[in-house]
């Protein structure tokens, strides 16, 4: 009795019509989403020079409070601006000169140069010009760069993410169908992420900027994408 119960599953199992899988086929899917930008990152500061580094330094110090205070009164708040780069170095003339053996003098120290720079997040686009203008009028002769983000990309991905599974499910159909079967379950499901911004440009201080109207900037928009790579069992509807 007991044989004739473990076989009472098998004959039931052989029983059913089930799809006859033909193999898997795997499709990649590409989702893009254009966003404005709502916030920019400038990275600037002030570089001095002095006949000694505490000379250069205190010169650049007080130039750098300015810098600070000036940011701060144009609404930028104090966790937005963070220090990015500091060094103090020689400035080394090079002399043609040889000694008695023939050999070239070494460089001498002519002055000292100190530099520090800070990483500003603006978050009102709309004031960037002025920041950029006003930060140079008082003393910002370094400014790096300028590069555009979106504080919370989040919904943005997600709107990829849809996009690139809908791209994959798609191409997968049409070619299932040009098989001569059609997808069946979900076998695995992978991504990556893609993220296309405007890069960074430098910008040099120039004397003539201090007495002029806010710097024109221009935003654009950034791209946000996914690509997703999807696996689906095929059936060939055989039986």
């Amino acid at each position: 009795m007991r044989h004739l119960a473990a076989l009472i599953p098998f004959v039931l199992l052989t029983g059913l019509t089930l799809p006859a899988l033909a193999g898997t086929i795997t499709i990649e899917g590409r989702g893009e989403v254009a966003a404005a930008p709502d916030m920019a990152m400038i990275n600037s500061g002030v570089t001095s020079q002095g006949a000694t580094a505490r000379e250069a330094l205190d010169a650049n110090t007080a130039a750098m409070a300015e810098l600070i205070a000036t940011l701060k009164q144009a609404g930028i708040e104090a966790r937005d601006i963070q220090t990015s780069g500091f060094s103090v170095n020689p400035n080394y003339v090079y002399s043609e000169q040889r000694d008695a053996n023939g050999y070239t003098l070494p460089p001498k120290i002519n002055g000292y140069q100190v530099s520090n720079t800070v990483t500003v997040k603006v978050r009102q686009l709309d004031a960037l010009g002025t920041i950029l203008d006003k930060s140079v009028t008082v003393g910002a002769n370094t400014v790096n760069g300028v590069s555009f983000s979106v504080a919370d990309p989040g919904e943005l991905y997600n709107q990829a993410r849809k996009a690139a599974f809908a791209d994959a499910s798609a191409k997968a159909a049409l070619y299932a169908e040009a098989a001569g079967g059609t997808l069946d379950d979900i076998v695995s499901i992978s991504e990556t992420q893609g993220f296309n911004e405007p890069q960074p440009y430098p910008m040099y201080a120039r004397a003539e900027m201090a007495a002029g109207s806010p710097v024109p900037v221009e935003a654009g928009e950034l791209s946000f994408a996914i690509n997703v790579k999807v696996q689906w069992d095929l059936d060939d509807g055989t039986k």
